[in-house]
């Protein structure tokens, strides 16, 4: 494309994956008024990890008046909590409203993302429907998450098992659990959402547990259809609702990113509920944790601790040694037999490299470099190499304390700027200066050392060299200041 004519006209832009990111994204480009986009998204349907993860329980821990676009409420919302099916309803309902379907392309993953030097094009490569491609694009905006790559556990022998083995992430509903003898391998988010649903439906259940996470009450309840009317009525209540639990969450921050001291009353709080609910002293210790609420991530049940109180329920803390062919064996040498073991082990985050194969400029292998030096990015945007390829929630921006929505949003303001500065400088791409995407990442793992990730935990927050390149060291309102103009002295332009 001759140089001059691509300063006029409007840039090609693909949009990887189509969950909350991509088609918040996607909406803001057509007020924009710039159609011309793509939406590459490798499922059969909108929804991100809330089409993926459908376990039994699957919900969000934010509140639902807070876990949505600030742009298009929703009053109908029925719990405090939205579950899986409500979330997935709602970007539903979101690319309907806004026209996006014709714009997705779905059973389209991309493969691998390569920049070409001297045509300042991207060019993807695609397996859509089974079919390889190759389409072009000006700018490249990965919208695919953080938690889109399920993380198996490393055990030895895990490929020797004989009975049936899933990841939460990957929940084979065709798969009878009553009356089997279920393992459970983990104990984080989501398995303190579906260890209780499954718990009735099971003849045995062994959980096996590394480290206890902390757990608070989560006060759920149904919202009354006279709260609904009003907000139908009065959509300024729900707002005020939303400002509400937006300022209750970052409040949080201080315990987290200022003075972890604060925490020693949660901790106390914590503390109370376990023992109110666990009235067995061995397995009251067995669920105490030894570190700082805070250091790994809170959860949020209040059945959690319950079902594994009931008789067929065992929480075994010895470590595991290996998976047999029917079964775990555990340090002491304890066989464990079970038909099915259930993996509730997290995403690959900290040490997964690139979420595909990116090339850059002078074949800068985007994969390479985070796998030598840790994921990191500009403002969790921009990486230096990598013209006109942008990431929303990218490294750097994940919480421990709020809605991750609001993130996105900034990200999405941020990128919709970027491209309003291409135009603006008449320019056909952008790329992060490498000194600004040093200077600040130094500011950022400062920031960091003095953070509760950084008390000692073992977290999935944490690389295996002990580097935190997954959450903002900060508040969220700081993150939108930050991201609300590009500074154009970090960016160089051709």
């Amino acid at each position: 494309m001759p140089r001059e004519a691509a300063r006029t006209a409007p840039p090609r832009i693909a949009i990887i994956g189509c969950g909350f990111a991509g088609i918040g994204m996607a909406i803001r480009l057509m007020r924009m008024g710039l159609g011309t986009f793509t939406i590459y998204e490798a499922g059969a349907d909108v929804g991100g990890t809330w089409r993926e993860n459908t376990y039994p329980g699957a919900a969000c821990d934010i509140p639902s008046h807070l876990y949505s676009f600030s742009f298009e409420p929703n009053p109908f919302w029925s719990r405090t909590f939205a579950s899986q099916q409500e979330i997935l309803a709602y970007l539903k309902h979101c690319a309907n409203k806004y026209g996006l379907t014709p714009f997705i392309r779905f059973n389209a993953r991309v493969e691998a993302a390569t920049f070409d030097d001297d045509a300042l094009i991207w060019r993807l490569e695609l397996v859509a429907n089974g079919i390889r491609e190759i389409v072009e694009a000006d700018v490249v905006i990965a919208a695919n998450g953080l938690l889109s790559r399920p993380a198996l556990p490393r055990i030895a022998g895990i490929e020797r098992f004989a009975g049936k083995l899933f990841h939460s992430a990957c929940w084979d509903h065709d798969y009878a659990l009553e009356g089997k003898r279920v393992a459970v391998v983990g104990t984080g988010a989501s398995a303190v959402q579906f260890v209780p649903r499954i718990q009735p439906r099971v003849a045995r259940l062994s959980v096996f547990q590394r480290t206890p996470p902390w757990i608070m009450p989560r006060r759920d309840r149904a919202i009354s259809e006279r709260a609904k009317k009003l907000f139908r009525a009065f959509p300024f209540t729900q707002r005020l609702v939303r400002y509400g639990l937006y300022w209750q969450h970052e409040v949080r921050a201080l315990g987290f990113v200022v003075n972890p001291k604060l925490m020693k009353r949660p901790m106390a709080f914590s503390l109370g509920y376990l023992a109110r609910r666990v009235k067995d002293p061995v397995l009251r210790a067995k669920l105490t944790p030894d570190y700082q609420l805070g250091c790994k991530r809170v959860l949020l049940s209040s059945d959690y601790y319950p079902a594994l109180s009931q008789p067929n329920a065992d929480l075994v803390t010895t470590p595991i040694r290996e998976i047999v062919a029917d079964g775990i064996v555990t340090e002491d040498g304890k066989h464990h037999a079970v038909d099915a073991i259930i993996c509730g082990t997290g995403f690959k985050v900290n040490d997964a490299g690139a979420p595909f194969p990116v090339t850059g400029v002078d074949g800068a292998d985007l994969d390479r470099l985070w796998r030598c030096e840790g994921p990191q990015a500009y403002l969790g945007a921009s990486i230096a190499g990598f013209p006109n390829f942008f990431m929303i929630t990218g490294p750097n921006t994940g919480l421990g304390h709020n809605s991750m929505v609001y993130m996105i949003e900034s990200h999405i303001r941020y990128v919709a700027d970027c491209l309003r500065t291409l135009q603006r400088h008449r320019v056909r791409t952008m790329e992060v200066r490498h000194e600004a995407q040093c200077a600040f990442n130094e500011r950022l793992q400062l920031a960091l050392r003095r953070s509760v990730w950084q008390t000692g935990c073992r977290s999935w927050y944490l690389s295996e060299s002990g580097k935190n390149t997954a959450l903002w060291p900060g508040f969220t309102f700081s993150f939108r200041r930050l991201t609300r103009r590009v500074r154009t002295r970090d960016y160089r332009f051709l």
